[in-house]
């Protein structure tokens, strides 16, 4: 099943510059998603390098590659387990744990997420995956933890904590 960007937008809350999965190319319900990002060197992360800057400083930052795979694996959850954007309820980034990374993309690169659910208890999945750029595979990881959580707008008006 292929899942344009429009759907995708819908579907994750974030929004530009932290929007990091462009389309879905594959997905199986509860089982596994492919999904791409377009790196560009118009990405907000490359925005104060000066001209003439070294080729390495291009490198993509693992932190928005970390994102972006996180991203695909909710997309993943939520894709087959339901989400109303009215529930009250907000989707959370808990945790990864083993990642190694192999390589780097910059710009002009597409990143390719292999994502599998690992398993689903009560309102906390796990997955595992991998990016590649062309055949070569630059990160992994054994476990994303993600949870979604009601929130309670008595306290997020309020400023204070539960």
């Amino acid at each position: 099943m292929t899942i344009e960007h429009p759907a995708v937008r819908a579907a994750l809350p974030q929004r530009h510059p932290l929007l990091l999965v462009d389309r879905v190319l594959d997905l199986v319900p509860g089982e596994r998603i492919h999904t791409v990002k377009a790196v560009t060197g118009t990405e907000g992360c490359y925005a104060n390098l000066p001209d003439g800057a070294a080729s390495w400083r291009y490198r993509y930052p693992l932190s928005l590659l970390v994102e972006s795979l996180g991203q695909s694996a909710a997309l993943l959850w939520l894709h087959d387990h339901g989400h109303d954007p009215g529930d009250g309820a907000v989707l959370m980034f808990a945790g990864a744990r083993s990642w190694s990374f192999d390589g780097f993309a910059y710009p002009g690169d597409v990143l390719h997420h292999h994502v599998r659910l690992t398993s689903v208890v009560a309102d906390t999945a796990f997955a595992a995956g991998e990016t590649w750029v062309g055949d070569r595979r630059i990160a992994h990881v054994d476990t994303v933890i993600a949870a979604r959580r009601p929130v309670r707008g008595d306290v997020l008006a309020k400023g204070t904590r539960p």
